[in-house]
């Protein structure tokens, strides 16, 4: 039988107008020490941002988002943070910001796959 991993997750939000508060989730953030894992799965609906603001640049969204993603692999080329191990980027990843792209507080769970769970989550939260 898998094991009953806790895990944590954040949900990513763009903030079209940071003044304003108001957001729309676009992906969410996971890590589970158990399972040694941590992996971010997002999608940017143009149609959506731009409707809370028409001088969003989506390309540059996601260029940041492609970022936060090779932060959580630890690819080679994400810079300083990406060489950090899995609890140290996550927490960098999900530290609180008043920028374009935040994340939600960060909430706990179970789960015997973490990808599953992630795959579960931005279904629920996001789509």
């Amino acid at each position: 039988m898998p094991a009953h991993n806790l895990f944590e997750y954040a949900i990513i939000r763009i903030v079209p107008r940071v003044e304003r508060e108001e957001f729309l989730n676009v992906g969410v953030i996971l890590y589970s020490r158990p399972a040694k894992f941590l992996a971010a799965l997002y999608t940017l609906n143009s149609d959506r941002l731009l409707a809370f603001n028409s001088e969003l640049d989506i390309a540059e969204l996601d260029n940041y988002l492609q970022s936060l993603d090779r932060i959580c692999k630890g690819a080679v080329n994400a810079g300083p943070i990406g060489q950090l191990d899995l609890a140290s980027r996550f927490r960098w990843l999900t530290a609180t910001r008043s920028t374009i792209i935040q994340t939600s507080k960060v909430h706990p769970g179970f789960c015997n796959e973490p990808a599953a769970a992630l795959e579960r989550l931005f279904h629920e939260m996001v789509l």
